[in-house]
């Protein structure tokens, strides 16, 4: 199946402030993730013959051409939004989807198929594509190649980001394309590492929480060694999911403003 990234820039948190948009098959084709509209990316979406969009979740950096695409595109365009958040994603893109898909759901493309992969945890509604018969996998914001991913805020839920990480690995696709920065050639690396990264922080967020740190600002100051002057409110909703999956599994009391040791 014919698949071309373009990395759009957009207001994102991601370093190098871009947003990969993927138009997968042709003739019918699927838009994914179109952040913005450059010119490049008009030519694809013609030239493969688009006829579907979908975004793998519905945050503003993902979705901020939806609109643009679902009236322009000179073809029938089917709009698709995860069953159970279709609110959210009119709410995001200022389009009412003509379509829902769930775990599982298949899409016919040309050159080939995708199934649908709910992955939720950085955020409620969000999904993977996995191109069928060994083909990669289209995980949006679970994996990146290089750094870590955001883990809080609005809908965010720690426990089901690493659920989501290890339906990825038993995917085991060839190759990881992200919502953000360059392929992943290692999938199973990469969820390794991120998985790992998670467990430590907890372990340090626990830590923190029985020397003494309550608020999500303590613990900061003790859980995390380097410099948060760029992104520490990123790293507070992130301190928050892990305490509120703590609190789940009964490692700690968290009542939504402070921590204490079980």
């Amino acid at each position: 199946m014919d698949v071309v990234r373009r990395a759009i820039p957009t207001e994102t948190s991601a370093p190098d402030g871009t947003t990969n948009a993927y138009v997968l098959g042709r003739d019918p084709a699927l838009l994914i993730d179109p952040a913005g509209c450059p010119e490049d990316l008009d030519e694809l979406v013609e030239r493969h013959g688009v006829e579907h969009i979908a975004v793998t979740h519905a945050h503003p950096d993902h979705v901020g051409a939806v609109a643009r695409y679902a009236a322009h595109i000179d073809r029938p365009v089917t709009c698709w939004a995860a069953t159970g958040h279709e609110d959210r994603f009119e709410d995001a893109t200022g389009v009412a989807p003509d379509a829902t898909f769930t775990d599982g759901d298949r899409l016919s493309l040309g050159g080939g198929t995708v199934r649908i992969v709910a992955l939720p945890g950085h955020a409620p509604d969000h999904v993977g594509f996995a191109v069928t018969d060994d083909g990669p996998a289209f995980c949006g914001d679970c994996v990146v190649r290089d750094g870590s991913v955001v883990v809080g805020g609005d809908g965010a839920n720690m426990r089901d980001y690493l659920h989501s990480l290890d339906r990825l690995a038993a995917l085991d696709p060839p190759t990881m394309l992200p919502g953000h920065g360059p392929p992943i050639e290692d999938p199973l690396a990469a969820v390794d590492r991120l998985r790992s990264h998670r467990e430590r922080r907890e372990r340090r967020v626990k830590d923190a929480v029985d020397r003494g740190a309550e608020t999500p600002d303590e613990i900061l100051a003790v859980a995390y060694e380097k410099d948060l002057a760029d992104v520490r409110a990123l790293a507070r909703d992130t301190v928050i999911a892990h305490l509120e999956k703590l609190d789940a599994d009964g490692e700690l009391s968290w009542d939504g403003a402070r921590a204490t040791p079980t």
